[in-house]
């Protein structure tokens, strides 16, 4: 076995769990709007389940709707009607040889009104969140008894529902946490002032747990060893209490970090490396006798067996991981890490752009997350067809991958010399690597499919009309907008996909035009070797086309590496020697400079699907070539598009499940 160490039995408290690969608590908005589990969530987590992971700890789960919702459509254990759907949830995931444990939560400080139907949070003092500026209530000495009942009561309630354990969400700065931490806590009463007053909160509730439900019913507790803020817990102080934690009876640590005023530090961007908040785990696992969890980008398993045979820790819980992947343990179980789909850690379709926007959840590089229900898998057809797709970005080599699982012959065409589109230049900024592990997936994946690829190759009508196929799919992508500004065709004048590309070198001295996320990142590229760079943006911020989690970090490096930018200006006029902005009185600035870099967007290219309309040939344009969004949208298209057909080709046909959707203990026995 390639990772022994990570698959072997684990154990927390008397729960024995068949790996040490756990899946942690993530927000999905998949629970209805009184917070009830749906279908749509069962077959969300029995995925994963099937997927080979030990052990789900469920999304946040609140103890008192709505007063304690962090998300719109938070999943609810607050009275007993919601036990009998938790039990539909608990018995999917159960049957596929996972264990689960449900993650006890209340938002306290951190949400909003729209989140509590209008209710003011409540908090332990009456400090504003600085993230999201809401001001709570102070909890009277009564209300927190109560708070502590409706915990101990939610823990019986998923014991009766059939859970494994529960889980108490002590970390990211909720309520349990705002207790536990000086940035929040300034009460000076029994609940307030030192560590003993800051810890009674979650002591009495994990004692009166343990007290009502016995020995034998795992309690694990989420902290944040370091919440990165001034005047918050810091590991000194997050190791003693890890050891009044394990004194009350917690039965394991899962050790994350962060409260949403360093909100990168609880869903990072792109740029932190994997497995960076291990070290917070090693060093509470050296305070502590009971199992440790560690989680922060573990996105390889190589990475994670590397955390267990070190004792690191004793599990690591992979989160955004699974989203990408839910297969990702059973792949790694048998050595087929090359078919891993990675997170790229992007943030935009799972949280940032998805869930805090209180829509369902989603992924960049898996379409099917939170749509399990509706794509369980690819049917293999009974009438192989051949399918020509033009154009190797992330769109077509995703509508390839999908028709040839099916069955089809497809053929890839792409102009350049190698596969993967846009995303060759997106990766090429600062801190913007793991884009590629995106495409590599997918290259990976024409190989074993045995995709027909041809590249350096540009397609025209009658090459694809003499290919004799059944249907064309259009993946040509987008080129940039070239604005009709004078001087724009200098010689001293070029977009940021020619400089990303290399086909480009610029001077010293460098004008971005549009300071929207390419211009930022390109920008902020430029700085990074040596040049003195200015962006001029039409609107009054910059990035705003960015994720909020990233953008908050792009912002931060454009700072600190000393990016000028002149927002609330247009450029009127380009000049060899420099460029003439102004703002909305039509005040000129002279901005002089050697080079002057174009980033105002980009505009889709599909004359060729015209072409092919013309002469009766049946086609499917996909990605940027039908409209210009971000990667997310790219692969979504392909996918849907691709599946779209094969639906319209066997819907009178049975379906035929791959071979890849066999359950995890049926590849075991196989391996045996």
């Amino acid at each position: 076995m390639k990772f022994p160490n990570l698959f072997k039995e684990g154990q927390i408290g008397s729960m024995r769990i068949r790996n040490r690969i756990i899946m942690p608590p993530m927000g999905t908005n998949l629970a209805n709007e009184n917070g009830a589990v749906t279908p749509a969530m069962i077959h969300y987590y029995r995925a994963r389940a099937k997927g080979g992971v030990g052990l789900i700890i469920t999304e946040i789960n609140c103890v008192d709707t709505p007063q304690g919702n962090a998300i719109a459509n938070e999943l609810s254990i607050a009275d007993d009607s919601y036990i009998a759907g938790h039990n539909e949830l608990v018995e999917a995931v159960q049957e596929h040889g996972a264990k689960i444990i449900t993650q006890l939560h209340h938002a306290g400080r951190q949400t909003t009104l729209g989140n509590t139907f209008g209710l003011q949070p409540v908090a332990p003092s009456a400090i504003p969140d600085p993230y999201l500026q809401v001001k709570p209530r102070e909890l009277t000495l009564g209300e927190i008894e109560n708070i502590i009942e409706m915990f101990i009561k939610a823990a019986s309630r998923a014991q009766n529902a059939g859970y494994d354990g529960v889980e108490l969400h002590g970390a990211h700065g909720y309520l349990i946490g705002q207790f536990m931490s000086p940035f929040s806590n300034r009460r000076n009463d029994l609940y307030g002032g030192d560590l003993t007053g800051r810890m009674r909160f979650p002591l009495e509730i994990l004692r009166g747990i343990k007290r009502e439900l016995g020995s034998d019913f795992p309690v694990v507790f989420r902290m944040s060893a370091d919440e990165f803020v001034d005047g918050g817990v810091h590991l000194d102080e997050a190791k003693l209490m890890a050891r009044m934690l394990q004194d009350a009876g917690a039965d394991a640590l899962n050790v994350s970090s962060g409260v949403y005023a360093s909100m990168p530090t609880i869903l990072e961007t792109m740029g932190y490396p994997e497995g960076w908040r291990v070290y917070l785990a090693n060093s509470i696992k050296n305070e502590v006798d009971i199992p440790v969890i560690a989680v922060g980008v573990i996105r390889s398993p190589e990475v994670a067996e590397g955390i267990i045979s070190d004792n690191r820790a004793d599990f690591v819980a992979l989160g955004r991981t699974l989203i990408a992947d839910p297969e990702w343990p059973v792949k790694a179980l048998e050595g087929r890490t090359e078919d891993i789909r990675k997170c790229i850690t992007c943030n935009i379709s799972c949280i940032g752009e998805r869930v805090f926007r209180n829509l369902h959840i989603r992924c960049t590089v898996n379409p099917v997350a939170g749509r399990e229900m509706e794509y369980p898998y690819i049917t293999t057809t009974l009438s192989p067809m051949h399918f020509a797709v033009v154009g190797g970005g992330p769109a077509g080599m995703e509508a390839a991958r999908v028709l040839a699982t099916a069955g089809h012959r497809v053929s890839l065409l792409e102009r350049q010399p190698e596969l993967g589109g846009q995303v060759l230049l997106a990766c090429v900024p600062p801190g913007k690597d793991k884009i590629r592990w995106s495409i590599d997936y997918l290259k990976t994946q024409m190989q074993k499919l045995g995709v027909e690829i041809h590249l350096n190759t540009e397609a025209n009508a009658d090459m694809l009309q003499g290919m004799n196929v059944d249907a064309v799919l259009v993946a040509t992508g987008a080129a940039p907008v070239i604005p009709n500004i004078p001087g724009v065709h200098n010689p001293t004048v070029t977009t940021a996909w020619d400089l990303l590309a290399g086909r480009y070198e610029v001077g010293n001295r460098v004008v971005v035009v549009g300071g929207g996320n390419v211009g930022c990142e390109t920008a902020l590229y430029l700085k990074q070797r040596g040049r003195d760079v200015t962006i001029v943006e039409m609107t009054e911020e910059l990035a705003v086309d960015e994720e909020p989690i990233s953008r908050q970090v792009l912002l931060e490096e454009l700072r600190k590496n000393g990016v000028c930018a002149i927002t609330g200006h247009n450029v009127r006029e380009i000049k060899p020697d420099g460029v003439v902005a102004v703002d909305r009185e039509w005040r000129e600035q002279w901005l002089p400079c050697t080079h002057v870099v174009l980033s105002v967007g980009s505009e889709p290219l599909n004359r060729l699907a015209e072409e092919l309309k013309q002469r009766g040939m049946r086609v499917f344009i996909i990605g940027d070539a039908k409209q210009p969004l971000r990667l997310n949208n790219a692969i979504s298209d392909g996918f849907l598009t691709a599946h779209r057909i094969i639906q319209a080709e066997t819907l009178d046909q049975p379906y035929h499940p791959l071979p890849v959707q066999q359950t995890y203990l049926e590849r075991e026995q196989l391996l045996q």
